[in-house]
C-alpha cells in the first residue's frame, strides 16, 4: 500500500522483540532509504519498561539525577500497569488443559474454580509486567531492582533518607540480603540527629504490593489443596543471579558525602556479564573423555571431548533425524544456506517432541534429543568454569549429504558472534552476526566414521588451518563464539554427516523461545512420570 512509515514502525516493533531476525533489520534500512527520514515507533513498547531501561542507562553512565527521575517514573508506571493487568483478568478464563480432560464439576466447584483461575491470572501479572514484548522469559528480580538502583542512586546524590527508604523497600522482597542490610546500617549512620531511623519506613506501595502478593500465594496454595489442582509458586524475585552485590555502597568514592568508612566495594552494574576466560572444570559425567584442550587445539577457549553420547544413543538420534528432518529447516527453508552445492536438512528439539507426542517417532527418542542437548550445556558451563547461567540460544539437529568432487569449504570461515575482517585482523560485533552468542558446541551423531570433512579452526589473520576435527559418534567440539575462534566446515565427500548444533548465550534476553516451550513439555512429562528426568535442570532455565 506504499505506507512506508507505517511499514517501518511495524518492522521496528517486530525487530525489537526479535533482534536475531536480520532480514527485518534489512527491511527497516530499505524503508529508511525509500521513505527518507522516519521516526521508528515500537507499537508494543511498555512505558514502565522503557523508563526502567532509560534509568539503567543513566545509572550506568553515572548520571544519577536523571536515573532517579526515570526510575521513579518507571515505578509509578509499573503500579499503574499492574492495576490494568489485574483488571483484564476479570473475565472468562480459558485453560487448555480442560480441553483434554473430562472436566466435571458442580455449580459451587465451578464458581470456585473460575475465581481461582482469575486469581492465578492476577498473580501472574508480576511475570507479565517484567516480560519484554515478544519474549516469554521475564527479567529476573525486575520490580525489586527498581528499589535497588534507587537506594544507591539516592546515596550518590546525598539523599540518605530516601536511600534508606528504598533499601528497606528492597528488603521487603529479600529480607535476608546481607549487602542491603549492611547498606541500611550505613545509611542510618549518615542521617542527621534530628531524623529517627525508625520513622523511615519502606514505601507504602511496595509494602502493599508484597503483602497482597503473599496473601494471594497463600490463597492459591489453599485452593490447590482444596480443589485438587497442581499449583507451583513461581520465583520471580530470585536475587541469586541478578545483583551479585552490585549495589553495595562502595568505599573510597564520593568520600565528601560521608564521615567514616563505608561497607566494602561492589561492582558497578553493566550491560555485559564479566567473566574470566578459564577452562579445565569438571566434565560432570564419568564416561566423558577429554581429548584435547585449548593448548592442544592451538587456540583459546576450545575443547574436544569424546563419549558425550554412546554408540546406541548415536544410532537412536540418527533414526530420529531421519524421521523428522525437513530440507532447509532452521534456515527459513533455504536448502543451501551457505554454499549452492550443499543440501541442508534439520529439525529442532520442539519439533522432535511434537512428533513424539503425535506418535510419529518414539517419545523417548525425542526426549533423548532434549537430554543430550541439556547434557552438552551442563558440560560446557562446567568445563569453562562459567559463574553465570548458560542459556540456549539455538538448538538444531542437522545432516549434510554427500557432495562429490568437492575440495572447498561447505561453510566458509566465519565467527559466530562477529564479522571477520581479515585485512584489519578484526572481528566486528555487529549485524548480521549473532552478537549475543557466547559458546558454540557441536555434538556429532554420525554412525559412519568413514564420512569425511568436518570442522577446521583457523587463525583470523591469514586463515591458516590450526586444527581439523574428524567426525566420530559422541564427539563434541566446543569453543567460544568470538573472533578468537574462526572456523569453517568442509564439504561432505563421503557418507552423511549429522550433528546437533548448539549455540549458548549468557544473556537471558536472547534465550531460545522454542527451548522454553520444550522445557514446558518436558516438565509436563515429568509430572506425569515423577522421577523420569535424567538431568537436574537449573531452576533458572525453567523460568
Amino acid at each position: 500500500m506504499n505506507q512506508l512509515e507505517e511499514a517501518a514502525d511495524a518492522a521496528h516493533t517486530f525487530f525489537m522483540a526479535n533482534p536475531e531476525h536480520l532480514e527485518t533489520q534489512q527491511d527497516i534500512e530499505n524503508y529508511k532509504t525509500t521513505a527518507g527520514k522516519v521516526q521508528l515507533v515500537d507499537r508494543e513498547a511498555k512505558p514502565h519498561m522503557e523508563d526502567y531501561s532509560a534509568g539503567v542507562k543513566h545509572y550506568d553512565e553515572e548520571e544519577y539525577v536523571p536515573a532517579i527521575k526515570r526510575m521513579e517514573r518507571a515505578l509509578k508506571g509499573y503500579y499503574t500497569a499492574d492495576v490494568e493487568c489485574r483488571a483484564l483478568c476479570e473475565g472468562p478464563q480459558r485453560f487448555e488443559e480442560y480441553e483434554y480432560l473430562e472436566y466435571q464439576a458442580g455449580l459451587y466447584e465451578a464458581i470456585a474454580d473460575h475465581y481461582m483461575q482469575i486469581l492465578v491470572c492476577a498473580h501472574e501479572c508480576v511475570r507479565e509486567l517484567a516480560t519484554r514484548p515478544g519474549r516469554l522469559s521475564p527479567i529476573e528480580n525486575y520490580l525489586p531492582l527498581h528499589y535497588d538502583y534507587l537506594q544507591f542512586a539516592y546515596y550518590r546524590v546525598g539523599e540518605y533518607v530516601k536511600a534508606l527508604e528504598c533499601a528497606k523497600s528492597y528488603l521487603l522482597f529479600h529480607p535476608d540480603d546481607e549487602a542491603v542490610l549492611e547498606n541500611v546500617d550505613y545509611y542510618t549512620s549518615l542521617l542527621e540527629e534530628t531524623v529517627n531511623p525508625e520513622n523511615v519506613k519502606p514505601r507504602k506501595d511496595a509494602a502493599r504490593f508484597v503483602r497482597r502478593y503473599k496473601l494471594e500465594s497463600d490463597l492459591l496454595q489453599m485452593g490447590a489443596t482444596g480443589l485438587g489442582f497442581v499449583y507451583t509458586e513461581p520465583s520471580y524475585w530470585s536475587s541469586s543471579g541478578a545483583r551479585q552485590d552490585e549495589h553495595r555502597v562502595p568505599s573510597g568514592v564520593n568520600s565528601e558525602l560521608a564521615d567514616g568508612p563505608a561497607p566494602s566495594v561492589g561492582k558497578k552494574p553493566g550491560s555485559k556479564v564479566d567473566r574470566e576466560l578459564q577452562e579445565g572444570g569438571s566434565l560432570l559425567y564419568s564416561e566423558v573423555e577429554l581429548v584435547h584442550n585449548s593448548e592442544q587445539l592451538n587456540g583459546t577457549q576450545r575443547v574436544l571431548l569424546d563419549n558425550v553420547l554412546s554408540e546406541e544413543e548415536c544410532r537412536e538420534l540418527h533414526q530420529v533425524a531421519q524421521g523428522i528432518m525437513l530440507a532447509g529447516d532452521g534456515y527459513r527453508g533455504k536448502t543451501s544456506p551457505h554454499t549452492p552445492n550443499e543440501k541442508f536438512e534439520g529439525a529442532t528439539v520442539l519439533k522432535a517432541l511434537q512428533f513424539g507426542s503425535e506418535g510419529r517417532i518414539p517419545l523417548q527418542s525425542a526426549r533423548l534429543f532434549y537430554d543430550a542437548s541439556e547434557k552438552a550445556r551442563r558440560i560446557v558451563q562446567s568445563y569453562f568454569r562459567l559463574n553465570s547461567t548458560l542459556y540456549f540460544s539455538y538448538t538444531h539437529m542437522h545432516c549434510l549429504g554427500q557432495q562429490e568432487k568437492r575440495n572447498d569449504l561447505s561453510h566458509p570461515i566465519h565467527a559466530d558472534n562477529c564479522l571477520l575482517d581479515p585485512e584489519a585482523s578484526e572481528c566486528w560485533k555487529e549485524a548480521p552476526a549473532y552478537t549475543f552468542r557466547d559458546y558454540s558446541p557441536l555434538l556429532i551423531v554420525d554412525e559412519d566414521e568413514e564420512s569425511e570433512g568436518w570442522l577446521c579452526s583457523c587463525c583470523s589473520a591469514s586463515f591458516l588451518f590450526q586444527a581439523s576435527i574428524k567426525p566420530k559418534c559422541g564427539r563434541m567440539i566446543s569453543f567460544s563464539s568470538g573472533g578468537e575462534n574462526p572456523h569453517g566446515v568442509r564439504a561432505v565427500t563421503k557418507g552423511q554427516r549429522c550433528a546437533v548444533a548448539l549455540w549458548f548465550t549468557l544473556d537471558p534476553l536472547y534465550r531460545e523461545l522454542e527451548r522454553i516451550h520444550a522445557d514446558e513439555v518436558i516438565a509436563a512429562l515429568d509430572q506425569e512420570r515423577p522421577g523420569a528426568g535424567d538431568l537436574d535442570i537449573n531452576p533458572k532455565d525453567e523460568l
